[in-house]
């Protein structure tokens, strides 16, 4: 079972948030048949979502969204996460491979891409605007560009650690992460401490092959600084998607009738993949015919507007992919 728990050190001056994330990860990269450069950046950053969502989320029904595009030919990787435990994600090339780095390790830089920006968006429940901030891409490696994330449009400084592992098989052997945080007031001296506890530390992974994450964290990363645990037991995590028939039924929406029409004649149906998770699912001739309603599409590319029923995919005088000013009913 993969798990997270939260604690605080240094009197409370540090904030903790570790996760053991081996089995969702496994599962996520057998789920997207990913390679171990794709299934390793599609990991950590799963795995950093689920650290953010408890960094930066208040509503046990809020989301976090976390997504790094580079100039790599990973082609991006993204992931959604909240504080019930549930996180999904995918990488938009996951069959794109590298070779090893000079020093043996996974070339996850290389795969996303050193130029680009990674952004973060809060999703607030239930229909509170989504906040979004990026900032630039410093690695593509994902825990530097977390921290240099939450250094920069946060304002909270960090020290991200996240790492996959791979056997001989080409399987997920270990997975896991941790973020701490200097709070308001944090003596000097401890994070002086903390500093030199990260960097004698070495590979996360490697030392997650010795210790469970509790005693890497308590043990090795907050060595003397009075380390206290705030979830005992720890807290599950899951790779859980959202996806469902009748949110496969609505994607097909966005198709014309016509086009509709053209799938139930000559296809006798529709297969409708999800991206988040890869699920596939078959939508017959009677439910794609079966779709009706009011619908508004831009005059020049087709594209969806508004449909009755629906939550409205874009607002009224906002710019189509097309370039035209939309015009909603009223």
């Amino acid at each position: 079972m993969s798990y997270l728990l939260r604690g605080v050190a240094a009197g409370g001056g540090i904030r903790v948030v570790a996760a053991d994330t081996t089995a969702l990860v496994s599962g996520a990269v057998e789920k997207h048949g990913a390679t171990p450069t794709a299934g390793a950046a599609l990991g950590r950053t799963l795995t950093g979502a689920l650290l953010l969502s408890h960094v930066l989320l208040k509503n046990s029904r809020d989301r976090v969204t976390l997504r790094l595009r580079g100039d790599g030919p990973l082609g991006g990787v993204i992931a959604d996460a909240g504080l019930d435990g549930t996180v999904r994600g995918y990488v938009n090339n996951p069959h794109v491979d590298l070779p090893l780095r000079q020093d043996g390790k996974l070339d996850v830089g290389g795969g996303i891409g050193r130029q680009g920006e990674i952004s973060v968006v809060r999703s607030h429940a239930p229909y509170g605007d989504p906040y979004g901030s990026s900032s630039d891409l410093v690695s593509g490696e994902v825990a530097e560009d977390i921290a240099t994330y939450l250094a920069v449009s946060e304002q909270i400084p960090s020290a991200v650690l996240l790492g996959v592992y791979f056997d001989g098989h080409r399987r997920v052997k270990r997975s896991g992460g941790v973020i701490l945080q200097a709070l308001p007031g944090a003596d000097e001296g401890a994070l002086t401490l903390l500093e030199a506890n990260v960097k004698a530390l070495g590979q996360l992974t490697t030392a997650m092959a010795d210790a469970p994450i509790l005693e890497v964290v308590r043990d090795q990363l907050l060595w003397g600084m009075d380390f206290e645990l705030l979830t005992d037991p720890p807290l599950g995590v899951a790779f859980a998607c959202r996806c469902s028939d009748d949110k496969a039924l609505a994607a097909l929406a966005y198709f014309t009738p016509a086009e509709r029409q053209q799938m139930a004649a000559e296809d006798g149906g529709a297969e409708v993949v999800c991206h988040w998770c890869g699920e596939k699912r078959w939508v017959g001739v009677e439910a794609i015919l079966g779709i009706s309603g009011a619908e508004v599409r831009c005059p020049d590319c087709g594209t969806l507007w508004y449909r009755d029923g629906q939550t409205r995919m874009v607002r009224d005088a906002e710019l189509c992919t097309c370039g035209r000013p939309v015009v909603l009913p009223n």
